[in-house]
């Protein structure tokens, strides 16, 4: 199991920036992928940026050239700065770490969510 905690997440101005952090731990799972998803009132969640444990990245098409998703695997920790925020961006961003834990004798996958942070962008 992993556990997830977000941090960042904020009410910003259009225009502005926010980063976001997630932390992940738990020593039973192998983390392949961390991301963030975001849901707006609504709306279904939908991925807005990944990252894998290699660096391979791929962002929803509204935020490629304002957001960057980058990874410490280390710290498994990923975080998602934002910049240029519109107020089409707003939502509850979710951190979304996908992995393996050993059940069994075996590997099995595991996805794992986080508790969400609120982002808010105002005009």
């Amino acid at each position: 199991q992993v556990q997830l905690v977000e941090s960042g997440g904020g009410l910003v101005q259009a225009g502005g920036s926010l980063r976001l952090s997630c932390a992940a731990s738990g020593s039973r799972s192998r983390i392949n992928a961390m991301g963030w998803h975001r849901q707006a009132p609504g709306k279904q969640r939908e991925l807005v940026a990944q990252i894998t444990i290699s660096g391979n990245t791929n962002y929803e098409d509204s935020v490629k050239g304002r957001f960057t998703i980058s990874r410490d695997n280390a710290k498994n920790t990923v975080y998602l700065q934002m910049n240029s925020l519109k107020p089409e961006d707003t939502g509850v961003y979710y951190c979304k770490a996908d992995g393996v834990t050993m059940a069994a004798g075996t590997w099995a996958p595991v996805t794992s969510w986080g508790q969400g942070t609120q982002v808010t962008v105002s005009s």
